[in-house]
């Protein structure tokens, strides 16, 4: 299984849109990019911290990409949107692409290049960092949508959109 950590706003939305998709396995919320060691959600929420609300996807790169999930991350959230996504603003929302290796990064820059293409007259803000520690978010963030984010008003408003953009350019590429 292959490995990608994407940033792109609250985690909670982009790993109910990972988990969609043809070839994950795993989708695991986190926080990545920052000082702090061990961080918790309230020091990430409170944006001192320097990490971003990210998701760590295991993937099996058989069935699909990098560059097909690079695709999707840049599709289902707003690129070009400097450290918030809607009313989620902060360092720790910001749109961030953290490579595991070289051909990732190459592939960061690709993916970054083909979303500013396609979209004339706006520019990406993405950043590529790295390396970075990875750190897994509290047991209660993991399957959000799942669970309580279905009940969850925050949720129910921001999630829906995505995943129609999920279907409508990606409609191949979900699970059956």
């Amino acid at each position: 299984m292959a490995q990608a950590i994407f940033a792109g706003g609250c985690f909670w939305c982009t790993e109910a849109v990972f988990r969609s998709i043809a070839g994950v396995s795993a989708v695991e919320s986190g926080y990545i990019g920052g000082a702090t060691a061990n961080p918790t959600y309230k020091q990430v929420c409170g944006g001192d911290t320097g990490h971003a609300e990210a998701i760590r996807i295991e993937f099996d790169s058989d069935v699909l990409s990098y560059a097909d999930l690079l695709d999707i991350h840049m599709a289902t959230h707003d690129p070009s949107q400097l450290n918030r996504q809607g009313n989620d603003v902060g360092t720790q929302y910001r749109s961030a692409l953290f490579p595991l290796d070289d051909d990732q990064r190459a592939e960061a820059a690709a993916g970054i290049a083909r979303w500013n293409d396609a979209h004339p007259g706006q520019q990406a803000v993405t950043t590529i960092e790295g390396p970075a520690t990875w750190y897994p978010a509290e047991d209660y963030h993991q399957e959000y949508w799942q669970g309580e984010g279905q009940r969850n008003p925050y949720c129910l408003a921001v999630i829906p959109p995505k995943l129609a953009k999920l279907q409508k350019g990606f409609a191949e590429k979900l699970k059956g």
